[in-house]
């Protein structure tokens, strides 16, 4: 995530007030477009109950030859603070097959479970940090990637994968193609005062990670729904 501080236009945005603890549960539960940050090993040790927010992601892997080694800190450490939480996995088209990457993903910590808790995984596909944006791949090429990434992850745990990615990158690596919006959840980025336009086949997104510079760790991002609707997103 922390790629697209080059690419994109930072706008800095405060999150709402803190409570006090006694009141932070029910603060957090009656909360509108619930707050949530996603981590990486960048971010290290991450003290979670000061954060005040609702949900995070946690970067899990990386193509088929990185794993965050703060992973299960991080993961564990949102869980036991009261986070809705869940993994992503950062894409790398140019080195092996979506289903590959969806695989290892699932066994480094990218699956889901039907507790309440544990959002689906996400797979982060957005410009190449490493050389050509569009990782080498035709849009034709990219569009079956994600299908092989995105069909191989429901196959092996019933959801499928939320796509974090930019209209930018969306448009000009997979021809803007529209054939996601019924099954994966939207996860927009864009440091902005709205959503701006969406990339085809989304009416709607889900998730919006505005900043990168918000108080506390990580990139922000807001729900799009209320508390009850993040539940759902946990139970499937």
């Amino acid at each position: 995530m922390k790629y697209l501080l080059t690419l994109l236009t930072v706008a800095t945005v405060g999150l709402v007030s803190a409570v006090p603890i006694s009141d932070e549960t029910s603060a957090l539960e009656k909360r509108a477009q619930p707050e949530g940050v996603d981590v990486s090993s960048y971010q290290g040790n991450v003290n979670w109950g000061s954060l005040g927010v609702s949900f995070a992601y946690i970067k899990a892997t990386e193509g088929t030859g990185y794993t965050n080694s703060y992973f299960s800190s991080q993961y564990n450490g949102a869980y036991n603070a009261g986070l809705i939480r869940g993994a992503y996995h950062f894409a790398r088209p140019d080195v092996s097959s979506g289903a590959t990457q969806a695989n290892y993903f699932i066994a480094h910590g990218g699956g889901w479970s039907n507790d309440g808790k544990t959002l689906p995984g996400a797979l982060d596909i957005e410009y190449n940090p490493y050389g050509a944006t569009c990782y080498g791949l035709s849009a034709s090429a990219m569009v079956s990637w994600i299908h092989d990434f995105a069909n191989t992850y429901h196959s092996k745990t019933s959801r499928y994968p939320v796509i974090y990615t930019t209209t930018d990158w969306w448009t000009t690596c997979t021809g803007n193609n529209s054939g996601f919006g019924t099954t994966s959840p939207l996860w927009i980025a864009r440091y902005a005062s709205s959503v701006g336009t969406l990339p085809a086949g989304w009416s709607y997104h889900t998730f919006w990670q505005y900043t990168s510079t918000g108080s506390g760790v990580g990139d922000h991002d807001r729900f799009n729904g209320d508390a009850t609707g993040l539940k759902k997103m946990a139970t499937g």
